[in-house]
């Protein structure tokens, strides 16, 4: 016997932060990064060219150690971009398609997937209002809301709740 399931309609109006498709509605919050991995290796490059020229000029003029210390700064520089680039498309999807909330996390290059029954989650604030959004359900739980403002995570919980009672 097949089985029956609820069609929930919800108003697109009610969203602020999501995007509504055919398929179902998707909140996708992101690092707020000035620049690309690809544009800071560029930005790398340059830095080192410039630097390991200053380094040079100075080495013909009589002053090894300033290319020394030139290669250091660009040693420093280049593990602090590396840790940028790592975390650069750090970023947090939630999605509700048809009966399953599906949370995924993604933290230095790691990919973590939750996925909860929409009739049996919750969604409320780890400790007060601004804080971390705890979803939880089935005896897991997972805190999203880290790359959002936290004047705007109220609202984003009000938007899952909405969406998941389909009003």
């Amino acid at each position: 016997m097949p089985s029956r399931s609820k069609v929930f309609a919800v108003s697109s109006s009610t969203f602020r932060l999501a995007r509504q498709s055919s398929q179902g509605i998707d909140w996708l919050l992101k690092r707020n990064c000035a620049l690309t991995p690809a544009q800071l290796g560029w930005m790398y490059l340059s830095l080192c060219a410039v630097s390991l020229g200053i380094g040079l000029f100075f080495w013909f003029q009589g002053a090894p150690y300033v290319l020394g210390f030139a290669g250091l700064e660009l040693l420093a520089v280049g593990v602090a971009f590396l840790v940028y680039a790592r975390h650069a498309s750090d970023g947090e999807i939630i999605s509700l398609h048809g009966s399953q909330l599906v949370v995924e996390l993604e933290n230095a290059g790691r990919r973590e997937r939750a996925e909860f029954h929409r009739a049996w989650v919750r969604v409320e604030p780890r400790t007060n209002d601004q804080s971390l959004i705890e979803v939880s359900g089935q005896g897991r739980s997972v805190q999203i809301g880290r790359f959002l403002r936290p004047e705007l995570r109220p609202e984003l919980a009000r938007e899952i709740r909405n969406a998941l009672r389909g009003t």
